[in-house]
């Protein structure tokens, strides 16, 4: 696992299809998806076992109660997560 921090994060985003309004406050890459903020593990275990056509996952902001924030884990599930397809589109990615 390599960790950087990237002094030009936003274009970073952007390259990877990452707009700025889903931005959050990190953007990690998980076996060729675009992880964005504080995205709980279950949805991004989902993922890797569904592997969609997609760019990725976002959860966008910094939602108090997400993973890494606080709040509680059995609340996390309600996090509004997006999917963003390899064509740019977003729809909620239930979990």
């Amino acid at each position: 696992m390599t960790v950087a921090d990237d002094p030009d994060r936003a274009a970073y985003r952007t390259a990877r299809g990452i707009g700025d309004d889903i931005a959050s406050c990190h953007t990690a890459e998980v076996a060729g998806y675009v992880v964005e903020g504080h995205v709980p593990a279950q949805a991004i275990q989902r993922l890797l076992a569904e592997r969609p056509a997609a760019i990725g996952l976002a959860l966008p902001g910094m939602p108090a109660d997400s993973p890494g924030m606080g709040g509680d884990e059995s609340t996390w599930a309600d996090q509004p997560v997006l999917l963003i397809g390899a064509d740019g589109t977003r729809t909620d990615w239930d979990y």
